[in-house]
């Protein structure tokens, strides 16, 4: 059978790849952080977004790797490079990876051990937020990309073949 911390964190690592993808996927490091009218937020933006939330919600609460957050920065800051941004994408898949090699599902079960939004919220609740948080945005940028390049080109798929339970079919 298959845990619930197991399922979730292979979400959010699937997620990541496909992150790192779609950064690479862009033409230059310019069109990451172009802004298009009736889209608040570049690509690079929601990168730096993701892999801050990510880091601190996960990894520095959850994991203790002591990341401290600047949320301003993650929306203010312009120019990195896509291998800057991958780099960013990288520090967080190790994050999440140590951490979720600590996690239990009895973790799961228990209270996330801050406030979430002026709320207290289970762990397995907060993690499933976050993976739905990840997809969302993730969309974001890939529509972002589709609009800056005029491609549809896909960079990378979220296959269910990666999930936990797959199974080749009999």
């Amino acid at each position: 059978m298959t845990s619930l911390v197991s399922s979730i964190g292979t979400l959010l690592l699937r997620e990541l790849v496909t992150l790192r993808k779609e950064i690479e996927a862009y033409p230059s490091d310019a069109d990451l952080w172009k802004v298009v009218p009736g889209i608040t937020n570049s690509g690079g933006t929601l990168a730096l977004h993701l892999t801050g939330n990510l880091q601190h919600f996960i990894g520095a609460v959850l994991g203790g790797t002591g990341y401290v957050r600047n949320r301003d920065a993650e929306f203010a800051l312009r120019g990195l490079s896509r291998k800057e941004l991958v780099g960013l994408v990288e520090q967080t898949t190790a994050a999440l990876t140590r951490t979720f090699g600590s996690l239990t599902d009895a973790v799961l079960a228990g209270r996330y051990p801050e406030p979430v939004g002026k709320v207290r919220v289970s762990t397995g609740d907060f993690l499933v937020h976050l993976e739905g948080h990840l997809g969302y945005h993730l969309g974001q940028i890939d529509y972002h990309r589709r609009i800056i390049t005029g491609t549809s080109a896909l960079p990378g798929s979220l296959s269910p073949g990666q999930l936990v339970s797959a199974e080749p079919e009999e």
